[in-house]
């Protein structure tokens, strides 16, 4: 047998891929009598909508290349969807550029504006760790720190936001948000705000950096992220855009020309009508909302503590021990979930529990998890 290839410079400045390491206790859930509840990642299972689907299927018929700008349209109908959802008036359609997904634009987004080593791209203390990979992909250095002011003379060029957070469902103050743009402007840095979960606000209301209470009515060094596989289980359809400054939507985009980062016409048609049409999105929340309260009512009764939470798909749990000890004590329940220090070192000591299964689905975990 050949020797395998030598690990390329860009695998080496990589982690582990950290869902892997996952693999023993998914089958020691998966060994349980009654069959294994994944509760260990944040893919949709309902029905995409019928509205999205025929529109899916309207514009099947596709022999060019798409817009990598993506269709008027389209980019109307993420302005649209600002002013009438997210309390955003201003969104220069100009400024709004499709996405295969919103892992891929968060995962080259440092490469796409440039950064290189030297640069340094900040992100929350417990984050989705494509924030770390995107700033490794580029050269530049990633630094997990909720704090900015501690940063000191550091070439910090990028910072993103994650509100409402992906795990920890956190979601931020108005205050917050204002004070991170002032910093960053000072600095000349851009804001990279993921909103992916924005439609998904439990006890808080989650508000967009591209707010005029945030940005003061200035777009000028921000971008927010938004994706429709959350609030309209496209998650197969990779339908995203990035929203906000124009001049650095432009920079994107001719990056992305270049670079043939093309979403597929027929997706783009599906997601004029995602964003046009709420009364998908509400049922879907209703859907999540009657999931959640069963599943943190099953948690808290097994002795559980849910932090956060207040928004997004998933519950922020800890019973104060080891998360790997989490991990093992729900997977001999039959019960996987995801430790927090998928997450980073500050994730230690929780579980990632998601929403995303079958009403039967979790009606089975909330039974396994009920005291004995």
């Amino acid at each position: 047998m050949p020797p395998l290839p030598p690990v390329s410079p860009v695998s080496r400045r990589l982690p582990d891929f950290p869902w892997d390491t996952l693999a023993p206790f998914a089958e020691q859930a998966r060994a349980h009598h009654d069959g294994m509840v994944d509760l260990s990642v944040g893919t949709p299972v309902d029905p995409t909508p019928q509205v999205v689907q025929d529109a899916l299927a309207a514009a099947a018929d596709a022999p060019g290349y798409p817009q990598t700008y993506g269709t008027p349209a389209l980019r109307d109908a993420v302005a649209a969807w600002f002013a009438r959802r997210r309390g955003v008036p201003d969104v220069d359609p100009a400024g709004v550029l499709p996405t295969i997904g919103s892992k891929e634009l968060v995962a080259w987004l440092p490469t796409l504006l440039g950064l290189g080593p030297g640069d340094v791209v900040v992100h929350p203390s417990v984050a989705y760790p494509t924030y770390d990979v995107g700033a490794r992909l580029a050269g530049a250095t990633p630094v997990a720190s909720d704090g900015l002011t501690a940063l000191g003379p550091q070439r910090v060029r990028l910072v993103w936001l994650n509100s409402p957070s992906n795990p920890t469902g956190r979601v931020l103050p108005v205050e917050h948000l204002r004070k991170v743009v002032s910093w960053a402007r000072e600095r000349g840095a851009v804001v990279a705000s993921d909103e992916c979960y924005a439609e998904l606000g439990w006890d808080a209301s989650p508000v967009s950096v591209l707010h005029p209470d945030v940005c003061g009515g200035s777009h000028e060094g921000l971008l927010a992220v938004y994706s429709l596989s959350k609030q309209s289980n496209l998650a197969g359809y990779r339908a995203a855009f990035v929203a906000g400054d124009a001049a650095l939507v432009r920079e994107l985009l001719e990056v992305r020309k270049h670079a043939g980062m093309l979403v597929p016409a027929p997706v783009q048609a599906a997601m004029v009508a995602a964003l046009g049409d709420d009364v998908h999105v509400q049922e879907q929340r209703e859907r999540y909302a009657a999931r959640r309260a069963r599943l943190r009512a099953a948690l808290a009764a097994d002795g559980w503590t849910v932090e956060h939470s207040e928004a997004g798909l998933y519950l922020w749990a800890t019973r104060d021990e080891d998360c790997w000890e989490s991990v093992r004590r729900l997977a001999a329940s039959g019960i996987l979930v995801a430790p927090g220090a998928f997450y980073g070192p500050a994730g230690g000591r929780h579980v990632r529990v998601a929403l995303t299964a079958t009403d039967a689905a979790v009606d089975v975990a909330a039974a396994r998890l009920a005291p004995r």
